[in-house]
């Protein structure tokens, strides 16, 4: 029984190919100086960032990780961020006079700046997941088809994939600029290249809404075990029908994905 391709494999970028937590944390960090009221930590920077680890799962967009930092600062428990993110996020935006529009426009900048002026150090705090540039480059040279669709602005995704060694056409990342849902850009791609579709993601959130849109319903769907998802996250994944748990050693085993 031969192996069946997809007509696109269509990968998400944070926690799925890239690990940018530090990054994160230190962007979020001096945006979240920018705009929140002066206020003394009552934990350390060290313990911040751990628990903005822990919690990076709600976070859909990056506009979000400062005012994610604010809740925590501001005492919000686990529990309340990591089942009421939306109404905590936009409680936050509301008491402090804040728009999703400035806050990215500041973490994008200040990214740019960083860039600019230290590109080394900024690179440093990216993480490339074990294999995923070797499998990459693999499956660019077996020809199949790949396309990159993140809530990431496409500039960035492009820098990070050149300096690790991997010219990805620009018109295949799908970034924040297209100001469209991953459902829409997926549509658009199966009907570019047909079905079906595979599409890796580490947000169960967006696999729950691909799952529920009509017209892909043949696109397979994997939650990327090893990026920033919670145990919840797995378990909920595990008992929904349309959607595999995806291992990290899997995922570069490709295309060998659906093997029983």
């Amino acid at each position: 029984m031969s192996q069946i391709l997809p007509s696109l494999l269509a990968l998400d970028f944070d926690g799925v190919l890239c690990n940018g937590l530090r990054e994160y944390f230190q962007t979020s960090w001096q945006v979240y100086q920018q705009v929140g009221p002066e206020q003394p930590l009552a934990l350390s920077l060290e313990e911040l960032e751990r628990q903005f680890g822990q919690l990076r799962p709600v976070i859909t967009v990056g506009w979000e990780m400062p005012l994610l930092l604010r809740a925590i600062v501001e005492g919000t428990s686990t529990q309340e961020i990591l089942q009421n993110w939306p109404k905590v996020r936009d409680r936050l935006l509301a008491t402090y006079h804040l728009t999703a529009t400035d806050l990215g426009e500041r973490v994008d900048g200040l990214r740019d700046r960083w860039i600019a002026t230290d590109w080394q150090s900024w690179l440093a705090l990216h993480d490339f997941y074990d294999g995923v540039i070797a499998a990459l480059q693999r499956w660019q040279a077996q020809g199949q088809p790949l396309a990159i669709v993140t809530t990431k602005e496409q500039r960035f995704v492009t820098y990070l994939l050149e300096q690790a060694g991997i010219s990805f056409p620009p018109e295949a990342i799908y970034g924040k600029e297209q100001r469209q849902p991953k459902p829409v850009i997926l549509e658009a791609l199966q009907s570019t290249y047909g079905a079906p579709l595979w599409f890796v993601e580490d947000r169960l959130g967006a696999l729950l809404q691909v799952a529920a849109t009509p017209a892909l319903g043949e696109t397979e769907l994997f939650l990327a075990t090893w990026g920033y998802t919670t145990a919840g996250d797995r378990a909920q994944a595990e008992a929904h029908p349309r959607i595999h748990l995806l291992s990290q050693e899997q995922f570069c085993e490709f295309p060998h994905w659906l093997c029983p």
